[in-house]
């Protein structure tokens, strides 16, 4: 035999060997379940997770929610997925405790669960992804009322759903800060349950039964942009500020208005990008939910999780009129 026909032969059985071994293995399934479909702070999470999937190379992400803001919706999907046999599901709960029975059902099925966003209980999931610290936020929605706010006022936060794991913890947070802000006074919390409509109608019922108010504080992208544009619509801009969690893409005209002097976000595409990276370590076994353990999030460096198997992402971020433009062409 020839070197050269040698050559070509050994290369031959090379390829053959990998094709073998690599080509056909089976990519990890990652399903991002969001609180509904058609949210842009979820669409801009599932940009992060397929970007983590493409950098991982071997992931294959399902986008799934359901239509409403709904624990029973969401269960649905999930049972859709343990049907479908995937190999991981990352959450972001519409129910602290309604998801749990499916989620078990899940987990005695081999599929690694996490939650991120808004927590599942812990004997429903492997472990919770905040986006940043729950004090922090809970701190920083106030502080952003009230920096517009020297000489103190009436301030009322319309929030998403009653049962909204996420945004009950920061609102509890805040109130724990509230002697930081002298003069600032929460006259009242509403619920817009996520919903465009409902969140504007509750923002209009705050300004009819507050005469005084001088800042609604929205923790959800849904009611910020809702009550931001109440106010407008009321003729309010300059008397009522618009603050909490929005995104720059969605606020960017009221933010411009003066509707809303400033609101805070982490960045959705991190979130989302940091859940897959953290579901397929699981999954893969390369890294264990545990007590102290630091659980690799790619570019996003790793998540340190307390007793409570729980972590931070990152710190929240201001925007405002001097960064609006910058971040809202990203989402």
């Amino acid at each position: 035999m020839s070197i050269l026909k040698k050559a070509l032969t050994t290369a031959a059985l090379a390829t053959a060997l990998l094709a073998a071994t690599g080509a056909h293995a089976e990519p990890k399934r990652i399903a991002l379940v969001v609180k509904a479909l058609g949210i842009g702070f979820f669409e801009a999470a599932a940009k992060g997770a397929e970007e983590a999937a493409k950098e991982l190379g071997d992931v294959e992400i399902i986008y799934t929610g359901p239509t409403d803001t709904t624990a029973e919706g969401q269960i649905e999907v999930i049972n859709s997925l343990i049907a479908q046999k995937v190999d991981a599901i990352a959450v972001s709960a519409n129910d602290t405790d309604a998801l749990v029975p499916t989620l078990k059902k899940a987990m005695d099925r081999g599929i690694t669960v996490i939650s991120w966003d808004s927590g599942v209980a812990p004997e429903g999931r492997m472990m919770h992804l905040n986006p940043s610290s729950n004090p922090l936020i809970g701190n920083m929605i106030i502080k952003l009322a009230a920096d517009n706010l020297p000489e103190g006022g009436e301030v009322a936060v319309l929030s998403a759903t009653t049962t909204s794991t996420n945004q009950n913890t920061w609102i509890e947070e805040m109130n724990k800060v509230m002697g930081n802000y002298p003069g600032v006074t929460v006259v009242g919390t509403v619920y817009g349950d996520d919903l465009a409509d409902k969140s504007y109608r509750e923002a209009q019922g705050l300004m009819q039964t507050y005469p005084n108010l001088k800042a609604i504080i929205a923790p959800t992208s849904v009611g910020i942009v809702a009550a931001a544009q109440a106010v407008t619509d009321a003729g309010k801009i300059g008397q009522i500020n618009v603050t909490g969690l929005g995104l720059p893409s969605e606020m960017a005209g009221h933010v411009k208005s003066g509707a809303s002097k400033s609101f805070a976000i982490w960045n959705p595409i991190d979130l989302g990008y940091s859940a897959t990276m953290i579901a397929y370590n699981l999954a893969n076994g390369t890294a264990k939910a545990e007590a102290g353990a630091e659980i690799p999030m790619g570019r996003m460096g790793s998540v340190k999780l307390d007793d409570k198997l729980e972590g931070a992402m990152a710190d929240p971020f201001v925007y405002d009129a001097s960064n609006i433009d910058a971040f809202s062409s990203i989402f």
